[in-house]
């Protein structure tokens, strides 16, 4: 048995749920997107308090074409001052939408794609410490173009795409040229899922 399955409770190795009780919770700020709120909650024999953007989640997409190049997109990412390289990814903003269909629909608008097949590819919370973010990577396969372009503004209207094959986009994560979070779990994650289908 390995060091990763020998757990106490004799299961996989796996984040596990935990929920002190909340003492008070504050809108500290309402955004167009997201908020931030500040939370008093009791731990052990103490009280602490923390701010955190609350995230309605998001979906990513890892399109795969049959030559194994997975599709980029490079926008402009105001905080960071950058056109990163990134995955196409969107909010889950409307109400009650399945991840799966906000997965679709974000393919579409942003790359004027859609695809034949869908898997949950792999899923994270982008940072835990500063918000509440739970972004779930799908992968698409069968890719085709969508029956009509979609219309773009502000950031997204100079969207570059580029197909780039998988172990390229997996080197360039490693070697650090590309930074992007989401697209670093989505191509590992990718080239892990093709490994082991081999």
């Amino acid at each position: 048995m390995s060091e990763v399955d020998a757990r106490a409770d004799g299961g996989p190795l796996r984040d596990e749920a935990f929920e002190p009780e909340v003492l008070s919770s504050e809108l500290v700020y309402e955004g167009r997107v997201w908020d931030v709120r500040s939370d008093r909650v009791r731990y052990g024999d103490t009280e602490i308090v923390r701010q955190y953007v609350a995230h309605p989640g998001a979906v990513a997409i890892l399109a795969l074409d049959d030559e194994e190049r997975v599709l980029l997109i490079q926008q402009y990412r105001h905080p960071i001052r950058h056109r990163d390289w990134e995955l196409p990814a969107g909010l889950l903003d409307v109400p009650g939408e399945d991840p799966a269909a906000a997965a679709r629909r974000e393919l579409a608008e942003e790359a004027d794609l859609v695809a034949a097949r869908w898997e949950p590819l792999v899923s994270s919370w982008t940072t835990p410490g500063g918000n509440d973010e739970l972004i779930q990577v799908f992968l698409a396969t069968g890719i085709g173009a969508a029956e009509s372009a979609h219309a773009r503004e502000d950031e997204e209207a100079d969207i570059r795409l580029e197909w780039v094959p998988l172990a390229d986009a997996v080197a360039a994560v490693l070697d650090g040229r590309m930074r992007n979070g989401i697209l670093a779990i989505g191509v590992l994650a990718a080239a892990q899922r093709l490994r082991d289908r081999s």
